[in-house]
């Protein structure tokens, strides 16, 4: 193999290795918290895993861009935090579905993408940072009720992130592994084959109006302005100018598809986009589309196999697994905060959001998030009419 081709090989495999290490405890913790069982959540990540590697590996070949698929990070956090919804687990799968429907119909009508790149970057900012908070407060809860067993999650974590950022995250997770492996031999917990079997486990959508608002609204809102626009923008910033129409065909295509298995959404990447699409892949950027294909055709195998890992995490000892999300989070939820608090004339509608989004408040059923977005805006709106009026 050329060395121009071992490069973008290279980036593809840690494109593929730190997206998924990084955040797959994030996405069982919230398909989990909507409703999810054990083994609807294992086939959940499942799903995700293998049909954003497909997405990446068509958009790449097709487009002969470094396109990369991600499942929606902020969109499982933002699960987390907004919990069981009236009609369970299957009406927050229906729930999926509609958010699946509305990328589609972003990708169709242009102007709905237009709408959403309208809503304010610092009250979007903000929801995402009220959002993640709950979680990296894992890693807090965790070291106070097992400190022996997070404890030396949270040192690797911080050894790695001084000399090897990229990796701090999926090293926090290593260390949970051996943690948890300690955890089963010292007490005999037995192993099923069964749990190890890759499966996917089907439920019929339901439509409830707590769902539709609590879940699908929100979840759209923060795919599309934590994911689909920044990816945009990273994919812009290296040169490449991503065809909007079929990406978002293509996600939410997607998305559809993986909703019934217990899929909530994948998108375009935007941070692991630059791993793929940066120098990492090599100097000659019109090869850097390897490394995206790479990466996609990595994640196949590992998504076959992700429901061993998701039984592996369902037996953690206490504090571990909340501390491993908490930590893989606290990087969205600096920049989160720093893009929210940018511009000094929008800090009072910024933290109003946060602290609406952070409270996990529901009310008429419907989720913190939604009111969120809605208390923020309205704030922008009134605080901006005072200043002109004045």
């Amino acid at each position: 193999m050329r060395e121009p081709t071992l490069q973008p090989v290279g980036a593809g495999v840690v494109t593929a290795l730190v997206g998924f290490t990084s955040a797959f405890v994030i996405v069982l913790a919230g398909l989990e918290a909507v409703g999810a069982s054990r083994a609807q959540a294992a086939s959940g990540l499942m799903a995700l895993t293998v049909l954003m590697a497909l997405g990446s590996i068509v958009l790449s070949l097709s487009t002969r861009l470094p396109v990369t698929l991600a499942w929606s990070t902020p969109g499982a956090a933002l699960l987390a935090s907004t919990g069981a919804v009236a009609g369970g687990w299957s009406a927050a799968v229906g729930a999926f579905v509609v958010t699946g429907a509305l990328v589609v119909l972003t990708g169709l009508v242009p102007a709905l993408g237009a709408l959403i790149a309208r809503i304010p970057a610092s009250v979007a900012q903000a929801m995402l940072a009220g959002i993640v908070l709950q979680l990296c407060l894992g890693a807090v809860t965790g070291m106070a009720a097992n400190p022996w067993a997070v404890g030396p999650v949270v040192l690797v974590w911080l050894l790695t992130l001084r000399l090897l950022p990229r990796w701090a995250s999926p090293l926090a997770f290593v260390a949970a592994a051996v943690v948890i492996g300690v955890h089963l031999a010292r007490s005999g917990t037995p192993l099923e084959a069964s749990a190890l079997v890759p499966r996917l486990e089907l439920t019929t959508p339901t439509f409830t109006i707590g769902g539709l608002v609590g879940i699908a609204l929100p979840l759209y809102l923060v795919t599309m302005a934590s994911q689909n626009v920044p990816g945009l923008a990273v994919m812009r910033g290296y040169g490449y100018k991503v065809p909007w129409q079929r990406a978002m065909l293509v996600t939410g295509a997607g998305t559809l598809l993986g909703a019934p298995a217990g899929g909530h959404g994948i998108n375009l990447a935007a941070i692991s986009a630059a791993l793929a699409a940066g120098p990492e892949a090599g100097e000659d950027r019109s090869r850097r589309w390897i490394a995206s294909v790479t990466s996609g055709t990595l994640l196949l195998p590992i998504g076959i196999a992700s429901a061993a890992l998701a039984t592996l995490v369902a037996l953690a000892p206490e504090g571990v697994v909340p501390a491993v999300a908490g930590l893989a989070l606290v990087g969205t939820l600096a920049g989160s905060l720093r893009a929210a608090l940018a511009d000094p004339a929008d800090h009072v509608p910024a933290v109003t959001t946060f602290v609406v989004a952070a409270s996990g408040v529901a009310v008429a059923g419907i989720s913190a998030a939604f009111w969120a977005i809605v208390v923020g805006v309205g704030m922008r709106l009134l605080l901006v009419r005072v200043r002109v009026q004045a």
